[in-house]
C-alpha cells in the first residue's frame, strides 16, 4: 500500500529492477493485508466522496451567495482530483500487485505458523503482524545459510525491542526504509 499511495518510490523502482543477487519472499498473509486495506479504503474513498456531494447539494441550493458558488465549484474540483488520485492509487496498486505476484516467492500459512503464531507472546494486539513476523521466522528457518534482511516500514511494530531480538536471534536484519536498505545492499555488493 505505501507504494501504491505513492510513499516509497524507492521500493517501487527497486521492485522494477531487481537484481538478480536478490531473492525476495513475502507472507502470504501480506497479500491478503494489502487486498483488506485497499477494500476499507475504497469505503472510507466511498463516504468521503458522498460528504461531498452532501455540501455540493447544499452549497447549489444556495441562489444568492456567490460564496456558495465559489464553495461549490471548489469543491466539485476536490471531487474530480480526489476520484482522479484514487484511480491513480488503485491503478498503482493492481501494476505492483501484478509485479510481485510474477517475481516474488510467497511464504504459504501452514499449521506451523499458526502454531508458533499461538505460543509467541508478543504483539498480542496486532494479530497480522504477528502471523508476518512468524511467516518470515519459519522461512529463515528453512532456509539458515542464506543472508536474510526484513523490510517493512512498519517500525511501530517490527521496531519493537522485542521483536528486534527475535529478529537478530533468527539471523535477519530489519530496515524500515527502503533507502536504508538500499544503501545496505549498495555495501553488501561492493564487498
Amino acid at each position: 500500500m505505501g507504494i501504491a499511495r505513492g510513499r516509497d518510490v524507492q521500493a517501487e523502482e527497486f521492485l522494477q529492477t531487481i537484481p538478480t543477487t536478490v531473492h525476495l519472499v513475502i507472507p502470504s498473509i501480506c497479500y491478503i493485508e494489502a487486498l483488506t486495506t485497499l477494500e476499507q479504503e475504497e469505503k472510507f474513498n466511498l463516504d468521503f466522496i458522498n460528504k461531498l456531494d452532501i455540501q455540493i447539494n447544499e452549497a447549489e441550493r444556495n441562489k444568492t451567495s456567490t460564496n456558495a458558488r465559489l464553495l461549490r465549484s471548489l469543491l466539485e474540483q476536490s471531487r474530480i482530483s480526489f476520484l482522479k488520485q484514487v484511480n491513480d492509487t488503485k491503478e498503482r496498486f493492481y501494476s505492483i500487485f501484478h509485479l510481485l505476484s510474477k517475481r516474488i516467492e510467497m511464504i504459504p500459512l501452514n499449521s506451523v505458523i499458526l502454531q508458533k503464531n499461538l505460543d509467541r507472546n508478543i504483539l498480542e494486539k496486532h494479530i497480522i503482524d504477528k502471523l508476518i513476523l512468524e511467516c518470515i521466522i519459519y522461512h529463515a528457518h528453512q532456509h539458515q545459510n542464506e543472508l536474510k534482511v526484513f523490510l517493512s516500514n512498519n517500525s511501530k511494530e517490527f521496531g519493537k525491542r522485542e521483536v528486534s531480538v527475535i529478529l537478530q536471534d533468527t539471523g535477519i536484519q530489519y530496515f524500515n526504509k527502503t533507502q536504508n536498505f538500499l544503501g545496505w545492499l549498495k555495501s553488501q555488493n561492493e564487498n
